[in-house]
């Protein structure tokens, strides 16, 4: 069993690794072989090639990504979360604001963002408020269905046994949201990054949207391939750093 495990779970990772590379092969020799432009369509190699000679200057933008990402991230979890708590104790409020939430996912944020960048500025604030926007609905949707989904029969117990409505919260209804709170927390982990870029790309003179625009002007196709591998690899880490906390708190809540 153990061995027929381990043999899944290396095709799981085998498998696309190989297509990966066949599609990269193909895509490289059709270049060649049909002579496509530079401008028009790069190949795999010159991408790398020029990936590699600008590695200072894209280093420069990808750190200011990933620290627009990072705040705006951490920003839009604690809205998230708090909001959800919010609405959870006061239904009113929950009956109140619902419609706004609805709506407020409705605005395209590329829609919004000038207004943001008139009201703040081109510095962090407006990004930031970006990212919140972005991430906060599904963090909060999600915990909200946590908390509903609570065991009733585990509630009625504890509510029976003189169990005030704060231990309630804290030791059933908030523990049973925890595995819903990370479904919400690794789409927000992408639409963040996802938000970072869109931020940076309509004004920012630093950050990978920022290069992507000015290699956009500069008919570089390679600039503005090697911008999405960085920001796809970026969102794959922060999805992957989510999973990998997910599985240590659970295993941790196994152990209780």
């Amino acid at each position: 069993m153990a061995s027929n495990s381990n043999a899944r779970s290396w095709k799981n990772w085998l498998l696309p690794i190989g297509a990966a590379i066949l599609f990269l092969v193909l895509w490289q020799l059709a270049t060649l072989i049909f002579h496509i432009p530079k401008w028009m369509l790069p190949s795999p190699v010159e991408i790398a090639t020029e990936a590699y000679d600008s590695f200072p200057r894209l280093w420069g933008h990808t750190v200011e990504t990933v620290r627009t990402t990072i705040v705006g991230f951490a920003a839009g979890v604690t809205v998230g979360i708090m909001l959800a708590v919010l609405l959870h104790f006061f239904p009113l409020v929950k009956i109140t604001l619902y419609p706004f939430l609805i709506i407020s996912q409705n605005v395209p944020i590329i829609a919004l963002a000038p207004l943001l960048m008139l009201w703040f500025g081109f510095g962090l604030l407006p990004k930031m408020i970006m990212i919140i926007i972005v991430c906060f609905f599904p963090i909060t949707l999600s915990t909200l269905n946590g908390f509903a989904q609570t065991d009733t029969t585990l509630y009625n117990y504890m509510l029976m046994s003189g169990a005030n409505k704060k231990q309630l919260f804290w030791k059933l209804e908030l523990p049973h949201a925890v595995p819903f709170l990370f479904s919400g927390l690794k789409i927000s982990a992408v639409y963040s990054v996802m938000a970072a870029f869109i931020a940076e790309w309509l004004g920012s003179n630093i950050g990978i949207g920022a290069y992507m625009i000015i290699a956009k002007s500069a008919f570089r196709a390679d600039r503005v391939f090697i911008g999405i591998v960085i920001i796809v690899c970026l969102s794959m880490v922060v999805y992957g750093l989510i999973v990998l906390l997910e599985k240590r708190l659970t295993r941790w809540r196994g152990k209780v």
